[in-house]
């Protein structure tokens, strides 16, 4: 009798918020304010954050946010997604599109169908508006100001009320976790969104029961992940009623999901963000244990090579990716972490034609396209390692990085404004607007700088001063 209610109950909060989704929630912000504050806020993530952003990982859960948005109807803003070096168990949206996920949730995550839950939920956040609501426009324009908001919104707990009392100047701070309903809107969207990619609404459930999980156990000190996203015992109700209703009319495509690729960014992040002994021992449990699945296994055993990798422990690293590539040789992946390792081990020839021969297969391979950008630039190829770093330039145009690489070696080549001008959009992405400007006005100096990089480097320069209001 209870779940026949359950069912009914999810069947109507869902007919409901269907039927009414397509109304625009009332905001403190129009979209085009919103977007300004985007704008301000992306200049500052770097400064604000220690973020793990290897062209692979930010590849990986962009790609990922994209296939979400591809099914999410037509959107008011460019989505950006971070990842941010932290234990702490918590993700969160901020205003016009920007998705930050700490590596303690990473951590907390065992399936791709997982991460897509929360990075569904909390596009639906953003498609709905619920933060920009919440903060009051005549409070929020300055950059100090966004940027205290951020890590309010960020860490929470015992700081977020002085942060925001200092961001305000008032007694009185803001609430910023999101209601019963704005949890209701984002987790039936996300839902909504999941079946529409053929996905295992069961990695919703999951992730749910993490978090009541975590919940029940510290809730002492709730990570500010469920302080933010609260209510995770009647919202997994929710859900799970929702695939009860579903369980007979949807089934997910299956064999379409390959968790490979999941894992390996899940310890390509842990392997950066985790101290040495903890990442080890964690490996170690995961490959002790007779009843872990082989899959698992394997990618323990990948998060082995990674951990060998960066202590510098190239024959180890080497034949636990050899192992791997005979198991899975279609995986086109694995021999880009070959070719990098190879690379780093200063075998630069085979280096090369490994990774030649992984973008010959992926051209949008943007991990091995850096790497073989690196590796031109160390053995001087200079023009060559231009050409790859153009195409980073273009397709991940905030990777701070690539600007840094072409600075490098247009001061190598003397060519004084085309350095002073990627070193400008370098320190500009890292957040450094005082030195970015400094590089800009350099750069529109130099009369051999062609017109359409000054003419960029006067509209950037038009733009720290923006920021800075």
């Amino acid at each position: 009798m209870v779940s026949k209610i359950k069912k009914i109950s999810a069947t109507v909060i869902a007919a409901f918020f269907f039927s009414v989704q397509s109304i625009s929630p009332g905001s403190a912000f129009n979209i085009g304010e919103e977007r300004e504050i985007g704008e301000k806020l992306l200049y500052s993530v770097r400064s604000s954050f220690n973020l793990i952003d290897d062209p692979d990982i930010t590849a990986y859960i962009t790609d990922i946010g994209q296939s979400v948005l591809g099914v999410a109807g037509i959107q008011y803003f460019d989505y950006h997604f971070f990842v941010i070096d932290s234990k702490d168990f918590n993700a969160f949206a901020a205003p016009s599109g920007l998705i930050f996920f700490y590596s303690g949730l990473i951590e907390s995550m065992n399936s791709e169908d997982e991460l897509v839950s929360v990075i569904a939920h909390e596009i639906g956040h953003i498609v709905k508006r619920h933060l920009a609501a919440r903060l009051e426009k005549s409070k929020y324009s300055s950059m100090t100001t966004l940027g205290l908001a951020l890590a309010a919104i960020a860490f929470g707990g015992a700081a977020a009320p002085a942060l925001l009392t200092g961001a305000l100047a008032t007694g009185q701070s803001i609430t910023l976790h999101f209601s019963r309903q704005n949890e209701q809107e984002a987790d039936l969207l996300a839902y909504s969104w999941m079946k529409k990619l053929n996905r295992d609404t069961e990695g919703q459930a999951r992730m749910l029961q993490s978090m009541r999980r975590i919940a029940r156990y510290r809730s002492d000190v709730l990570p500010q992940y469920l302080l933010t996203h609260p209510n995770p015992e009647e919202r997994l109700d929710t859900v799970q009623s929702l695939i009860e209703v579903d369980r007979d009319t949807y089934e997910p495509d299956e064999d379409s999901i390959d968790d490979f690729d999941f894992l390996r960014f899940k310890y390509r992040v842990l392997a950066q963000a985790s101290s040495s002994l903890t990442f080890r021992a964690r490996m170690a449990s995961i490959l002790a244990n007779e009843k872990t699945p082989e899959l698992q296994r394997d990618m323990a055993d990948y998060g082995m090579a990674q951990l060998a990798r960066s202590e510098k422990n190239c024959p180890q690293a080497r034949s636990k990716l050899n192992n791997l590539l005979v198991k899975y040789p279609e995986k086109n992946n694995l021999k880009v972490d070959k070719g990098v390792l190879e690379f780093e081990a200063g075998n630069y020839v085979e280096a090369e034609a490994i990774l030649q021969g992984a973008i010959y297969t992926n051209s949008s391979d943007m991990y091995a396209i850096y790497n073989l950008g690196l590796l031109f630039q160390r053995t001087g190829r200079l023009e060559a390692a231009i050409k790859q770093f153009e195409i980073l330039e273009y397709e991940l145009p905030q990777y701070a990085d690539v600007y840094f690489a072409l600075g490098k070696i247009y001061s190598t080549q003397m060519e004084t404004g085309l350095s002073q001008f990627y070193l400008g959009k370098y320190n500009l992405y890292e957040g450094k607007l005082e030195i970015a400007a400094h590089n800009f006005r350099v750069a529109t100096r130099d009369k051999a700088l062609n017109s359409a990089k000054k003419e960029e480097a006067e509209k950037l320069l038009e733009q720290i001063k923006k920021l800075k209001k």
